[in-house]
């Protein structure tokens, strides 16, 4: 058995798979447009390449476990409404052959901070927010234990004020583990809440917080072959500098921050690294040590992923040269270590990457093989 973290080439976004040992599915944002042409280069037909990655149930519904929205900006939700089922399991059409969220993973705060900052939602992200609220209503009416697939969800952080202490049947408590999967133990992974973090009481910290994209942290630590964290992965969504100080000021020492894959923030931006303008002063930005050291506890070998467009050119950003640089810096300045999803395997035909994760730890695999297996067994009938 092996698991599996597949990287999709969705341009600026985030759009990451995770097959567990136990075969069970985390999707971690997405980012699906039309298929057109981008000057000399086609864009990528993702979806197609999800769907040969996830399984199909016995009811003929393609299907993932868990879809986890790390924040509401587009670049991580785009295409969820045309692509997913959302609303009550019974009303799935299999002619539209929608991909079936079973569980949705969701964090109040990413969208109070939104709101907050007068963010307007794109409209995938107000369809989250409906499907999310949608499945909460269903467990303040039923309880978690009566829900079937379809209709589960998990909080991810305390709402303020107290909104969700009604909750805590389906919420998992920042700087504490994800223990469950579809309502269910699975041992093939050890999941790790970090962040978004919670609000501060200083003023002009929580405006920082809110200002550098708070978005759901996870550190996912992968067993297979019950050898246990043979592959840690951070995964960081949009989280900018002032959250990754934060972070190394709690978790300098704790092993949380450590990981064998990173997918670089915010697509390899330089708002990661630096509370400076890379516009105005280029290379003469300063690095925020802290933020720096927080992203720099590589394990023996680890790689860097950055979900991003190809990084060329001294003026772009998102993706920044410079951080690029920082990257491979942490690397060992071992350039094999960090990699681009809009580079693989080259800038003209950019396709998914995909890590086989064995007892062994990573290895990228050239040429994956996927099926869409069926899962034998129906969920009893139960409310909603």
């Amino acid at each position: 058995m092996s698991a599996n973290i597949s990287f999709f080439p969705v341009d600026n976004g985030d759009m990451t798979l995770i097959k567990l040992d136990s075969g069970k599915t985390i999707l971690i944002d997405v980012k699906i447009r039309n298929l057109e042409n981008e000057g000399n280069n086609v864009i990528p037909d993702v979806e197609a390449k999800l769907r040969e990655r996830i399984r199909v149930d016995d009811q003929g519904r393609p299907y993932v476990d868990v879809f986890l929205l790390t924040h509401p900006d587009q670049d991580h939700c785009l295409g969820l409404t045309n692509t997913f089922h959302l609303g009550p399991p019974e009303q799935y059409n299999t002619k539209n052959n929608k991909i079936f969220i079973r569980e949705l993973w969701s964090s109040p705060i990413i969208f109070r901070r939104a709101g907050h900052n007068n963010l307007v939602l794109c409209e995938d992200a107000k369809s989250f927010n409906t499907e999310a609220k949608r499945r909460i209503n269903l467990f303040k009416k039923f309880g978690a234990s009566q829900l079937v697939h379809g209709n589960q969800i998990l909080i991810l952080g305390e709402d303020e004020n107290g909104k969700t202490d009604s909750l805590q049947e389906i919420l998992v408590s920042i700087d504490s583990n994800i223990t469950k999967i579809n309502g269910r133990l699975d041992p093939s992974a050890s999941i790790y809440l970090l962040g978004p973090l919670p609000k501060s009481d200083i003023e002009d910290e929580e405006e920082a917080l809110a200002k550098n994209r708070s978005s759901v942290i996870l550190s996912i630590s992968l067993n297979v072959n019950q050898v246990q964290d043979v592959c840690r992965f951070l995964s960081g969504g949009d989280a900018e500098v002032a959250i990754w100080e934060r972070l190394l000021s709690k978790h300098k020492n704790t092993g949380y921050l450590q990981y064998d894959i990173l997918q670089s923030p915010h697509h390899c931006s330089w708002h990661t690294l630096s509370h400076d303008s890379w516009s105005e002063l280029g290379e003469n930005a300063v690095v925020s040590r802290d933020a720096l050291l927080a992203l720099s506890q590589a394990r023996h070998g680890a790689l860097i992923i950055s979900s991003s467009k190809p990084i060329s050119g001294i003026d772009n950003d998102p993706p920044n040269i410079r951080a690029k640089r920082e990257y491979i810096a942490i690397t060992n300045n071992d350039p094999n270590r960090f990699k681009c999803t809009g580079e693989y395997p080259n800038t003209k035909n950019p396709d998914v990457m995909d890590f086989e994760i064995t007892e062994y730890g990573p290895r990228l695999m050239s040429k994956p093989r996927f099926a869409n297996l069926p899962i034998i067994g129906r969920q009893p009938i139960a409310h909603g």
